[in-house]
C-alpha cells in the first residue's frame, strides 16, 4: 500500500430526490454535444477542503482536527448552473449552494487554521461551495455548453442535510476517481 493517499474532507450528497435531478441535468448537459466528463452520482460531493496527497499517519491527526469542528445538521440547497472559470473558458460545470452556504463557510474557517498547524499550505482559491457535476475537455460546442448553462442558471436541484463531515479518499484510475471515506465526524 503507498504511504500516502490523496484526500479531501466533504459532505456526500445522500438524498435520492437531489442525486437523481443531478443526473437528470447532466444527460441534458450531454446532449449540448460538449465535450464532457460527468461526475459520476455516486461521486457528486460538496468539497469543503482538498488536501492533496496525505501521509497515511496524518490521516488520524487529520480526523482529530474534523472533531473539534462545532456544527449542527444543517439544510444545504442546491440550485443554479454555473462554471469555472467563466463561460469563455468552461472548465468545470458546476451546481451553485443557495442556502447554507454560510455554515459551509464556517466549517472551513475553522478547519483551516487546524489544518495549517498540521502543515497543509493554505487554500490558496479560497472556499466557494458548489457542486462539481461535469469538467470539460475541451472548446468543442461550447457556445451550446454556455447557452445551457445560462438558461438553467437558477435550476432547482432541491435540499439536502449536510449531517456527517467525511474524511474521503480520491483514488484516480483510468475511467475516473474511485471515492471511499477514510473517517467521518457526525456531531448530534
Amino acid at each position: 500500500m503507498s504511504q500516502f493517499v490523496r484526500a479531501f474532507l466533504a459532505f456526500d450528497i445522500e438524498d435520492v430526490a437531489v442525486k437523481k435531478k443531478l443526473e437528470d441535468v447532466q444527460l441534458r448537459l450531454a446532449q449540448t454535444g460538449a465535450d464532457l466528463k460527468l461526475v459520476e452520482a455516486e461521486n457528486v460531493h460538496i468539497t469543503v477542503r482538498f488536501l492533496g496527497d496525505v501521509g497515511v499517519g496524518v490521516v488520524d491527526k487529520v480526523f482529530e482536527q474534523m472533531k473539534k469542528i462545532q456544527f449542527k445538521p444543517f439544510d444545504v440547497q442546491i440550485s443554479g448552473l454555473g462554471v469555472f472559470p467563466n463561460l469563455n473558458f468552461p472548465r468545470v460545470v458546476w451546481a451553485g449552494i443557495a442556502g447554507g452556504s454560510v455554515q459551509l463557510q464556517d466549517v472551513f474557517t475553522q478547519l483551516e487554521p487546524r489544518l495549517r498547524a498540521l502543515g497543509f499550505v493554505a487554500d490558496q482559491k479560497g472556499f466557494a461551495p458548489h457542486l462539481t457535476i461535469a469538467r470539460v475537455r475541451s472548446a468543442r460546442n461550447k457556445s451550446q455548453l454556455s447557452d445551457f448553462v445560462l438558461k438553467n442558471s437558477r435550476y432547482d436541484f432541491g435540499s439536502v442535510k449536510a449531517v456527517c463531515l467525511r474524511l474521503k479518499r480520491s483514488e484516480l484510475t483510468p475511467r475516473g476517481p474511485i471515492y471511499s471515506t477514510l473517517r467521518e465526524y457526525c456531531p448530534m
